[in-house]
C-alpha cells in the first residue's frame, strides 16, 4: 500500500496506541487557546523534523483516554504555500490523527468554510469547531449549527474557548466521534470531468481521498507531484501526462475557477444558516480595533500603550520601585550581610570565600543581579506583554506598522518577534522563524541583536535615564534613528523582495486574569531558567579572573576604549558583563550610577553603546542555530564595531552642543 505515511519516518510518536487529535485552521481563530484548555501545563514544543517551524504537543485525559492532542501551525488551505502550511499538511498526512478538530472564526464563517470542505472531500475525520460564537453573537449573527451539521454531514460545534465555552462539547465529539458519510460537494460538470480523468490512472491507496489528490496535482502541487512519482512508478508517466494536458488546456483560469466554484457551495451551504441583523451591531471591541489599525489614531494610542505599559509600569514601576524594594533593601540591608557572615564562619579560606560573597560573588553579585534587579523588570514586561497579548492588540499593530516595515525589508508580520525581543531577544530570535523569506529572517535577527533592547536591560535604562532630563530623550531618539537607518540599509544589500502581508484579526477583548497569568509564570520560568546559570557562570569566571588577574587586564585594555568615548575607567565592568548578557551589563551600569561614578551625559553614551553592543551568549547561540555560524559572526562583528562607533559619535555630539552637560 503506497501511503502518505512514506515521507518522513523519523516523526516523534508516542505508542503505536496513543490516540491523536490534531488542530487545524488559520492563524488567529483560537487554535492555541484550545490546545490549552484540553492540555493543560503539560506541553513539549520542536522544531518539526527538517524544519524551523515549531509544534507544540500535549496530552489530555478526556473520559480516562489518553489522546495526544497536536496543535498545527496556522493554514488557510491544502494547497500549501508557506512552510507553516506544508508542515501542518504533513502532520495530517504522516501522523494518521484520529480526529482533526478544524477551528475557525463564526464571524468569518463564509471565507473559512472553504478549508472545511477541503478537509471534508480530502476523507479526513473532521469535526468542525466554530469558535469565537461570543462575538459573534455581540455582532447580532445567528448561526444554526444543526443545520450546518445536517448539510457538511459532520458534527458542527459552537465554542467561545477563551470564555471555556463549548469545551466539554468539544471533548466528547472527540470521544464519540465515529466516521460517517461526510457531505458530497460537487463541482461544475468541466471540473468534475477533470478530476475523473486524473482519478482513473490512480492505482493505490491513499491517506487523502483520490478527488482532493487529484485536485492537488492539477493545482500543479509540487510536493504532491514528487510523492506520486514515488507511489505509481509505473503508472507515474500516463498520470502525469494526463494532468499536464488538462492543466495546459485550463492554464489560464483553473486556480480562479476552482477558487470561484469553492466559494459558491460555501454560499449554499451557508444560506439560512447565518442570518444577520439589518443594520449590524457595531461593538466596542470593533471600535477600538478600527481606532488601533488607522495611523492619524493608531500611533497616538500605540505611545499611550508605550508611556503607561513600558515607562511607567516596568520602567518606574518594575524597574525603580519593585527593584529598589528587593536590591536595596532586601539584598544590601539584609540578606547579602548575613549571608557574607554565613559563609564566612562556614569556609575558612578568603579566597574560597570570594567565589560567594565577594565583589564578583555568585550569591553577593550573581544571584542578586538575577533576582533583585532583572526579575522584577522582566516580570512587569512580561505582565504587560501577555496583556496586550490577550486582548488581541498585536495583529493590530503588525497592521499599523506594515507600511514603515516594508521599507526595512519586512512585513507587519516582523512586529511580533520585535515587540516580543523587548520581553528577550533571545526566545524573538526563535520566533523570526515565523516570518515568510530567509531575507526577512536575516534582517530581523540583525535588527533584533542590533537595536532592541531585552526588558531588563530597557527597564533598567528607563529608570536609569528618567532621573536626568533629556536623557531617555536622546537614547530613544538615536535607538529609533539607528534602527530605521541600519533596517534601510539592509533591505538595500540583502537580495530579494518582501513577500505580501496577510494576518487574520482575532478579536479584542478584555483581557482575563487567569491568562495573563499563566503565560506570565510560562514565560517567567523559560527566562529565569535560562539567565540564573548564565550569571552564575559569569560570576565564577570574574572571580577566576580577579584570582588570576586576568580581569584587571582586561578592564586596563578596555580603559583606552572606555575614555574615546567619554566613559570612566569603571564601566569597562559593565561592558565585560554584557558579554555574558546584556541585561548583566545593564544592571553594571545600574550599580556605577548608584555610586555616583557617572553624569548624564557618559550615562547616555553608555546606554546607547551597551543597548547597541554585541548580543548576549544565549542570543548568539539561538543566532548561529537559526541562521548558521556565518551570518551569526558577521551580525556580531558588525554590531560590535557599531556600537562603538555610535557612543563615539553621540558623544561628540552631546560635548559638541552642551547638551546633558
Amino acid at each position: 500500500m503506497a501511503t502518505c505515511c512514506d515521507k518522513r519516518s523519523e516523526i516523534p510518536h508516542n505508542s503505536d496506541n496513543i490516540k491523536r487529535v490534531a488542530l487545524v485552521g488559520n492563524p488567529n481563530v483560537g487554535k492555541s487557546v484550545l490546545f490549552n484548555a484540553l492540555t493543560g501545563a503539560y506541553v513539549t514544543v520542536s522544531n518539526y523534523p527538517g524544519t524551523s517551524v515549531e509544534v507544540s504537543r500535549g496530552n489530555a485525559s478526556i473520559d480516562g483516554e489518553t489522546w495526544q492532542v497536536i496543535d498545527t501551525p496556522g493554514m488557510y488551505s491544502i494547497h500549501t504555500i508557506t512552510e507553516e502550511e506544508r508542515v501542518a499538511r504533513e502532520i495530517l498526512l504522516n501522523e494518521s490523527p484520529d480526529v482533526v478538530l478544524h477551528v475557525l472564526d463564526a464571524r468569518n464563517l463564509e471565507r473559512m468554510l472553504a478549508m472545511t470542505i477541503q478537509l471534508i472531500e480530502a476523507g479526513l475525520p473532521v469535526v468542525l469547531v466554530v469558535n469565537i460564537m461570543d462575538e459573534a453573537e455581540r455582532m447580532g449573527l445567528t448561526i444554526d449549527l444543526d443545520l450546518l451539521q445536517q448539510r457538511l454531514g459532520i458534527p458542527v460545534i459552537g465554542a467561545a474557548t477563551a470564555r471555556k465555552r463549548g469545551l466539554d462539547e468539544i471533548r466528547r465529539a472527540v470521544l464519540d466521534y465515529r466516521r460517517g458519510t461526510p457531505g458530497h460537494f460537487a463541482y461544475s460538470r468541466l471540473l468534475e470531468k477533470d478530476i475523473a480523468l486524473v482519478t482513473q490512472h490512480m492505482s493505490g491507496s491513499y491517506i487523502l481521498s483520490r478527488k482532493s489528490l487529484a485536485l492537488l496535482l492539477l493545482q500543479q502541487d509540487e510536493e504532491i507531484t514528487a510523492l506520486f512519482k514515488q507511489w505509481d512508478r509505473e503508472g507515474y508517466a500516463e498520470l502525469a501526462e494526463k494532468v499536464r494536458e488538462i492543466a495546459f488546456e485550463r492554464r489560464e483560469s483553473f486556480h480562479l475557477d476552482l477558487s470561484l466554484e469553492r466559494k459558491d457551495i460555501v454560499r449554499k451551504l451557508i444560506k439560512d444558516v447565518i442570518v444577520a441583523p439589518e443594520k449590524r451591531v457595531i461593538t466596542w471591541a470593533e471600535r477600538v480595533s478600527t481606532l488601533a489599525v488607522r495611523p492619524v489614531t493608531g500611533i497616538p494610542l500605540l505611545l499611550i500603550v508605550l508611556y503607561f505599559g513600558l515607562y511607567k509600569f516596568v520602567g518606574q514601576f518594575g524597574a525603580g520601585t519593585v527593584v529598589d524594594f528587593l536590591e536595596k533593601r532586601l539584598f544590601e540591608a539584609l540578606f547579602n550581610p548575613w549571608i557574607t557572615g554565613v559563609v564566612k564562619a562556614i569556609i575558612p579560606w578568603a579566597i574560597i570565600q570570594e567565589l560567594f560573597v565577594g565583589e564578583y560573588g555568585i550569591i553577593t553579585l550573581g544571584i542578586r543581579y538575577a533576582v533583585g534587579i532583572i526579575l522584577p523588570i522582566v516580570a512587569t514586561f512580561f505582565i504587560f506583554f501577555s496583556f496586550l497579548e490577550d486582548t488581541g492588540y498585536f495583529p493590530r499593530l503588525a497592521l499599523l506598522v506594515d507600511r514603515l516595515f516594508k521599507y526595512i525589508g519586512l512585513t507587519g508580520r516582523a512586529v511580533i518577534p520585535m515587540v516580543l525581543g523587548f520581553g528577550c531577544d533571545t526566545m524573538a530570535t526563535m520566533v523570526t522563524r515565523t516570518l515568510e523569506t530567509t531575507r526577512e529572517r536575516i534582517i530581523a535577527t540583525l535588527l533584533l541583536a542590533l537595536a532592541i533592547p531585552c526588558s531588563a536591560q530597557l527597564g533598567v535604562i528607563l529608570g536609569l535615564l528618567s532621573k536626568a532630563p533629556g536623557a531617555l530623550m536622546v537614547w530613544g531618539v538615536c535607538m529609533l534613528l539607528l534602527f530605521i537607518v541600519v533596517g534601510l540599509l539592509a533591505s538595500k544589500i540583502m537580495p530579494g523582495e518582501s513577500p505580501m502581508f496577510y494576518m487574520e484579526l482575532p478579536p479584542m477583548r478584555m483581557p482575563q486574569l487567569g491568562n495573563v497569568l499563566t503565560k506570565t509564570y510560562t514565560r517567567m520560568q523559560w527566562y529565569f531558567m535560562e539567565i540564573l546559570p548564565l550569571f552564575i557562570l559569569a560570576s565564577v569566571l570574574l572571580w577566576l579572573g580577579k584570582v588570576t588577574g586576568f580581569f584587571e587586564k582586561m578592564i586596563e585594555a578596555m580603559t583606552p576604549v572606555m575614555a574615546s568615548i567619554g566613559l570612566p575607567k569603571e564601566t569597562a565592568v559593565a561592558f565585560i558583563f554584557g558579554f555574558f548578557r546584556r541585561d548583566y551589563g545593564a544592571a553594571g551600569l545600574y550599580d556605577l550610577q548608584s555610586k555616583g561614578l557617572m553624569n548624564a551625559r557618559q550615562l547616555t553614551v553608555a546606554a546607547v553603546t551597551l543597548t547597541l553592543f554585541i548580543p548576549c551568549i544565549a542570543q548568539f547561540m539561538v543566532m548561529k542555530n537559526e541562521r548558521g555560524w556565518k551570518t551569526a559572526s558577521a551580525i556580531g562583528v558588525f554590531v560590535s564595531l557599531f556600537a562603538y562607533g555610535s557612543g563615539f559619535l553621540l558623544n561628540k555630539l552631546l560635548l559638541l552642543t552642551g547638551m546633558l552637560a
